[in-house]
């Protein structure tokens, strides 16, 4: 038999779903892997059935459906004040991980340097690592996950050719703030850094905050790939489908890889996507929905031994339990799913190092019932 040598050799299979697994085996109630457990709106799955009874079941155009690009700039234009152009700027993807991974291989080249906040979410170091780059990491700690812009200015140099951004941030759930924007419009100015921008949870601010957008500042802007998803936007990860918006000079490099990695994307759903989100009210009403969840939730863990960090952001609750046990997070998230049926994921799993902060993360995109009981659960850990 010939010998394979593994292209990620330190790499197996994700957290996510041994956690999923696990949970599934024990029957335990699942806030680790990050999906609702309630469906998407019967209206939207209507026009998905409408436009497959109309026979909108063909490929896709490769950059994805007009109507659906052009309502991403209209949407894109009333929340942040830039233009995309829907011809050149935009292209729907089979969700934000394929167009992180898209853009990575598109515009990094060997020995170009990445600069990654851990955590981080996992697809972002194997993908620079396939496309021959070199993953800088920068570890943040808790409580608060600040960027160390310090730091970062340290870690830059010639060979950096990309910084990639996560606001609102999985899993720690914080966002950038205006003095971030700040640091990264200096730091990037008259250099050859791109910004990957993962804003896939663009619609879950909390507290009256603001998301910070790429979009939002022109110097940014041009320097940006901003990746979103209607899995997060619409309650439905299982359809996988996202999209990507970008100056054309750097869309033009994405479609290149696009083409021949997905080439189009579910056609039915992109329509009934497009129609739907001509109701702003569809994904403007998404941080009310899920604040009420995440105070619920944050009210129910009170009554627990678990310690609270702050949600900004996401529908992730981050918690530490040093009152309760010295394990390791992984240990302690594998007896917490086994033995109190509940499933959350060990943050050491978003560091490269698998550091330990004695954090876990829980995923509160539950139905209130779901909640209730493993709340219940949790009281007694």
């Amino acid at each position: 038999m010939t010998p394979i040598v593994s292209k990620l050799p330190n790499t197996g299979t994700t957290i996510f779903t041994v956690l999923s697994a696990l949970a599934n085996k024990v029957g335990a109630i699942n806030l680790s892997q990050g999906f609702p457990d309630f469906d998407t709106s019967p209206i939207l799955i209507d026009l998905v059935n409408k436009a497959m009874l109309s026979g909108k079941n063909q490929y896709a155009p490769m950059a994805g459906v007009l109507a659906l690009r052009e309502q991403i700039a209209i949407k894109t234009k009333k929340l942040y004040g830039s233009n995309y152009n829907p011809e050149t700027e935009i292209t729907v993807t089979a969700g934000g991980t394929q167009a992180i991974f898209t853009a990575i291989a598109a515009l990094i080249n060997q020995n170009d340097e990445v600069i990654i906040f851990e955590p981080a979410y996992d697809c972002y170091a194997p993908a620079i690592r396939l496309a021959g780059g070199i993953v800088k990491s920068l570890e943040l700690e808790p409580p608060d996950y600040k960027i160390p812009w310090d730091m970062v200015k340290k870690l830059a140099n010639s060979k950096t050719r990309m910084i990639i951004l996560n606001s609102p941030h999985n899993p720690t759930a914080t966002i950038l703030q205006k003095q971030d924007i700040e640091e990264l419009s200096a730091l990037v100015r008259n250099q050859e850094i791109l910004i990957l921008s993962d804003e896939v949870y663009e619609h879950l601010i909390f507290d009256n905050q603001i998301h910070h957008s790429m979009a939002s500042y022109p110097e940014l802007q041009q320097k940006s790939i901003i990746v979103s998803s209607f899995g997060k936007t619409l309650h439905a990860t299982g359809w996988k489908a996202g999209y990507c918006i970008g100056p054309e000079y750097l869309m033009n490099e994405f479609r290149k890889v696009h083409q021949f990695l997905v080439f189009s994307v579910n056609t039915p759903m992109q329509y009934a996507i497009a129609e739907y989100l001509k109701d702003e009210n569809t994904y403007l009403g998404l941080s009310n929905f899920f604040q009420e969840k995440r105070d619920y939730f944050r009210e129910g863990m009170t009554q627990t031994r678990f310690e609270l960090l702050s949600s900004a952001g996401t529908y992730f609750q981050m918690a530490t339990y040093q009152k309760i046990t010295d394990e390791s997070d992984y240990d302690f998230a594998i007896r917490l799913t086994k033995e109190k049926g509940v499933a959350a994921i060990p943050v050491s799993s978003f560091y490269s190092k698998g550091t330990d902060h004695h954090v876990l993360r829980f995923c509160f995109a539950k139905q209130k019932e779901t909640l209730e009981k493993a709340l219940e659960k949790l009281i007694k850990v």
